[in-house]
């Protein structure tokens, strides 16, 4: 039992003992019950290079699935060279910006867009071909539409990770 009285249930954990989370998720990253059908999971040891995987995140993004998009995006960030950590966090934050428009959040979606943006910003110019005034744009137009309470279609949320799209 837990300090709370609460019934403590173990965690996942991988091989090194790193906590995992196996439960199947819905489209928008929600964990699902086990035994649920839900969508393919990333896998976490994933290491792709730079174009592949902006090519696919991006077609996560275009299949309606940024959640996922995020958790490729987040492993180039983890297994990329440190000089461009806060490029691929921005772009990662960006993916779970739109995840949190999805789900019907739009103060998640605030703090996560405004994060991206002002990585991205940071960052200045991109390498592999990153869109990111395209980006930076497209985060400042998500932000006024929530802002007021506009409607967002699918097409608003599949932005253009790279500009030879």
């Amino acid at each position: 039992m837990g300090e709370n009285g609460q019934q403590e249930t173990e965690r996942d954990r991988d091989d090194d003992g790193r906590a995992r989370n196996a439960r199947p998720r819905d489209r928008f990253g929600r964990p699902l019950p086990f035994g649920s059908a839900g969508v393919p999971r990333i896998p976490d040891d994933l290491d792709l290079p730079p174009a592949e995987t902006l090519t696919y995140a991006q077609q996560l993004i275009d299949d309606g699935l940024p959640f996922n998009a995020h958790e490729v995006l987040e492993a180039a960030w983890k297994n990329g060279p440190f000089a461009e950590k806060s490029l691929w966090q921005g772009l990662a934050q960006f993916a779970v910006g739109l995840t949190h428009i999805q789900r019907g959040n739009p103060k998640g979606a605030r703090t996560l867009l405004e994060r991206a943006r002002d990585r991205l910003a940071a960052y200045g110019p991109a390498p592999y071909d990153i869109d990111s005034t395209g980006l930076i744009i497209s985060a400042e137009t998500l932000l006024t539409a929530i802002e007021q309470g506009k409607p967002l279609s699918d097409n608003d949320l599949r932005p253009h990770l790279t500009q030879s799209r």
